[in-house]
């Protein structure tokens, strides 16, 4: 079943001000409603090579795995869905490919990424991802933080040694714990959620949640709920307008419709009345 008609996804990459290069990465698959954003690190654009690896890798693998998933099916091991465990085994691929790619070519030495992915199915979404990047998630004129900084400074922040107001000032923020490519295995966080129509998900890179802060974020959402290409422009012309330190990304998506595995009267009825 295609979810051409059920999502709507927006994406937008910009070098920023200062770099100069673009080591972030974005993709996605509507069709298989997969959504992918990595932010890349490393000398001689290793950090681009990082993050363009990890997001086709992640792509190709999905759409690979994903049409031999038998809707509700659980994975024994971990007792998340199947299609989480399809999330999960496609980072761990692209940290593979980022690992062994750095040691064949001595340039990309040390390259890595980080990576969030969000993919959604019958009804559901799973979110996953390694190091700061971010996934937000708009509903209810709430906006809400899903995925958890793999950061020092968040680390610190947990600990009580800094306040979230404090380490907005801190040299040290950007330092990631976490990132795919760096070691030979890497240790994925994944969550997973009900997806409601007219829910909104933001995959951002720090060269957005760097310069805009996110009461800016959500009021923007807010504005322009019903145009995600708005949301995004207005996001990275913002972040520019604070100085673009960074690279910048920004990829939404929206269900517009439920998105049953099979056929329901519920789905029928929305489509009929909405």
């Amino acid at each position: 079943m295609t979810l051409k008609d059920k999502i709507e996804i927006f994406g937008l990459t910009d070098i920023g001000l200062v770099r100069d290069h673009n080591e972030d990465s974005i993709g996605d698959d509507v069709d298989l409603g997969i959504v992918v954003l990595a932010d890349g690190m490393g000398g001689h654009r290793g950090g681009e090579v990082a993050s363009a690896i990890t997001v086709s890798t992640i792509l190709e693998t999905l759409a690979d795995k994903l049409n031999k998933i038998k809707p509700g099916g659980i994975d024994e091991t971990t007792g998340y869905s199947l299609q989480s465990a399809a999330v999960h085994d496609a980072i761990t691929r692209a940290n593979e490919n980022v690992f062994t790619s750095s040691h064949e070519n001595s340039q990309y030495r040390g390259m890595g990424t980080t990576v969030v992915v969000l993919l959604f199915y019958d009804d559901h979404c799973t979110v996953a991802h390694v190091g700061d990047s971010r996934l937000y998630r708009y509903r209810d004129g709430e906006l809400e933080q899903i995925t958890n900084d793999h950061s020092l400074m968040q680390e610190l922040i947990d600990r009580g040694f800094y306040s979230a107001e404090q380490a907005e000032n801190s040299l040290n923020r950007n330092l990631v714990t976490r990132a795919v490519g760096i070691e030979e295995s890497v240790q994925v966080d994944v969550l997973e959620d009900v997806a409601h129509p007219d829910d909104i998900y933001l995959l951002c890179s720090d060269g957005l949640t760097d310069m805009v802060a996110d009461d800016v974020i959500k009021n923007t959402i807010v504005e322009n709920s019903e145009n995600l290409e708005k949301i995004a422009t207005e996001l990275l012309r913002l972040a520019n307008e604070s100085g673009g330190k960074d690279n910048i990304s920004a990829i939404l998506a929206k269900p517009v419709k439920p998105f049953p595995a099979s056929d329901n009267l519920f789905s029928r009825f929305y489509e009929l009345f909405s």
